[in-house]
C-alpha cells in the first residue's frame, strides 16, 4: 500500500501532524522505533505507579490563548485538565525567599508588584512584549531583561520557572524566552491523570479515521528517487511508500537516513551535524508514603547558590501530580534537574522532611532519553536556538527534497506549545499546496 503521508517518530510533534492530516483525509501512516508511541509524552508503570516522562504541566488552554485551537482540534480539551493555583502556578525560591509568578497578565503585574514595587512600569513592559507580536528571533534575551529591568533579583523571578528551558546568557532568543513563558502566564494546567492519556487520544483518533501507526518499525533507511523520497524502509523488514515524508525525529538523524541523494548537498549535512544541542535533564519520580505530604497546587522551582542564568547553580523543579482519587494528599512527586547531583536536600529546603516521606523512588538521566527517544545525548529541549545565528538554528519544516518536511522541537521553538505551533506550520505546507 502506498500512503499520503508517511511520518517517522511519534513524539507530539508526529502525532500532531497525523491528526491533522488524517482528519483532512489523508491516508496516514505512523512509523514508530520504540514499542509504544507518544516521544516525550511516554508513561512508564512500576509497582502499580504510572510515571510521567516529559510532561508535568502546560500553559494557554482558555478560549483566545496559545493553545487553545489546536488543542480542540486534536480532540484534547476534553481530557481532565486541573488548573493551578492562579495566585501563583510557578513558585520561585532564591535563597530562601519565595515569589510567586500569578496567572492573568494583569494579576502577575499586581503580584510582582507587591514585592517589586519601584519596577511596576518595567513588569508592565515585560507583559506587553509577551502579548505583542513575537520578537525578532535575533533579539538576545538576556540583554532585553537587563536593558528593561533594574532589579537583577526580578530578572532571576522571571527566569526561574525556565528549568522547561536552557537560559545561555549568550545565546538564548528573546522569541525561545517568550513562547516558554507567555502561555503559562495565561493559564497554566496539569493533566489529572499521566501523560499517555494525550497519547492514547490522539493514536485512538487517528486509527479512527483511518490513519495507521505502528510500534517497534525504525526506519533504517529513506529511499532516493529522482529527486523524492518514495520509502521508508524499517526494521521489522517492511517497506512502506509514501507521496509525502514527515520527520519527527532530529533532523541530523533524518538526513543520516538518506544514504544516497542527488539533492541533499554535504554541506547542508555538515551545517546540521555542527548544531549544539540543548542539554538533558535528571528526573527523580517518588513514590510517597501514604498522608504524608498534602498535595499542592502549584510548582515549585528552587535555587541556591548562583544567578538562576548561572549552570552551575543549585536548581530544582518540584512537580506534584493532581490526587486522581480527590484526596489532600499527594501520591506521586517529581523533582527535575538539569545537575547530575542528587537535588533532594534543596528539595528539603521547601519541603521540610521530604526524604522521609519517600517510599520508592526512580531516576532516569540523560542517557535513559537517550535510549528510549533516540534524543541526541538526551537532549531536553533539542537543538539550542541562537540569536546570533537565527536562520541557522531555527530551521524550517521544508528541507531540500521537496516532499520531505520536519515537524516537532528540533525545528522552530521547543515545549508543547512550540512543537504545536510546528506541527500546524507543517501540516499547513501540505495542505495549502496544489
Amino acid at each position: 500500500m502506498k500512503y499520503d503521508v508517511v511520518v517517522i517518530g511519534s513524539g507530539f510533534g508526529g502525532l500532531a501532524c497525523a491528526h491533522l492530516l488524517s482528519r483532512s483525509g489523508r491516508k496516514v501512516l505512523v512509523l514508530e522505533a520504540h514499542w509504544q508511541p507518544g516521544g516525550c509524552l511516554q508513561s512508564y508503570q512500576r509497582k502499580g505507579h504510572i510515571f510521567d516522562t516529559g510532561l508535568h504541566y502546560i500553559g494557554g488552554l482558555r478560549e483566545g490563548e496559545a493553545l487553545h485551537n489546536i488543542f480542540h482540534q486534536l480532540g484534547l480539551l476534553r481530557l481532565p485538565w486541573h488548573q493551578l493555583d492562579t495566585d501563583g502556578a510557578d513558585r520561585i525560591t532564591i535563597d530562601g525567599e519565595t515569589f510567586c509568578l500569578a496567572q492573568g497578565f494583569d494579576h502577575f503585574v499586581e503580584i510582582l508588584s507587591s514585592q517589586f514595587s519601584n519596577q511596576r512600569d518595567a513588569l508592565k513592559c515585560y507583559v506587553d512584549m509577551l502579548q505583542g507580536p513575537d520578537p525578532d528571533p535575533s533579539v538576545n534575551a538576556w540583554q532585553w531583561l537587563n536593558k528593561n529591568f533594574s532589579n537583577p533579583l526580578l530578572i532571576d523571578v522571571l527566569s526561574g520557572s525556565c528549568l522547561k528551558t536552557e537560559l545561555r546568557r549568550d545565546s538564548l532568543p528573546l522569541l525561545a524566552f517568550a513562547h516558554s513563558q507567555k502561555s503559562y502566564i495565561q493559564s497554566s494546567w496539569r493533566l489529572k491523570g499521566d501523560s499517555s492519556l494525550i497519547v492514547r487520544t490522539l493514536v485512538d483518533d487517528i486509527r479512527h479515521m483511518g490513519g495507521e501507526v505502528i510500534c517497534r518499525a525504525e526506519v533504517k533507511e529513506l529511499i532516493e528517487e529522482d529527486g523524492k523520497i518514495v520509502a521508508a524502509l524499517c526494521s521489522n523488514d517492511e517497506r512502506y511508500e509514501g507521496t509525502l515524508f514527515i520527520s519527527d525525529i532530529h533532523p541530523t538523524q533524518t538526513f543520516d537516513l538518506i544514504k544516497e541523494s542527488k539533492v541533499v548537498k554535504n554541506i547542508f549535512r555538515t551545517r546540521l551535524s555542527m548544531l549544539e544541542n540543548t542539554y538533558g535533564m535528571y528526573t527523580y519520580s517518588l513514590v510517597l508514603k501514604p498522608q504524608s505530604l498534602p498535595y499542592f497546587n502549584h510548582n515549585k522551582f528552587v535555587y541556591k547558590g548562583g544567578t538562576v542564568w548561572d549552570e552551575n547553580t543549585n536548581k530544582v523543579m518540584l512537580s506534584c501530580r493532581v490526587p486522581e482519587d480527590g484526596s489532600e494528599y499527594a501520591t506521586l512527586l517529581d523533582l527535575l534537574t538539569p545537575c547530575d547531583t542528587n537535588p533532594m536536600d534543596l528539595a528539603e529546603t521547601v519541603v521540610p522532611g521530604l526524604s522521609e516521606m519517600v517510599s520508592e523512588q526512580y531516576v532516569s538521566t540523560p542517557h535513559t532519553w537517550q535510549h528510549f527517544t533516540h534524543t541526541p545525548n538526551g537532549s531536553a529541549y533539542g537543538i539550542r536556538k541562537d540569536c546570533r545565528q537565527p536562520l541557522l538554528t531555527m530551521l524550517s519544516p521544508r528541507t531540500p527534497i521537496s516532499n520531505l518536511l520536519l515537524t516537532g522541537q528540533n525545528v522552530m521553538l521547543h515545549g508543547l506549545e512550540g512543537v504545536a505551533m510546528t506541527a500546524q506550520q507543517t501540516t499547513n505546507i501540505i495542505l495549502n499546496s496544489k
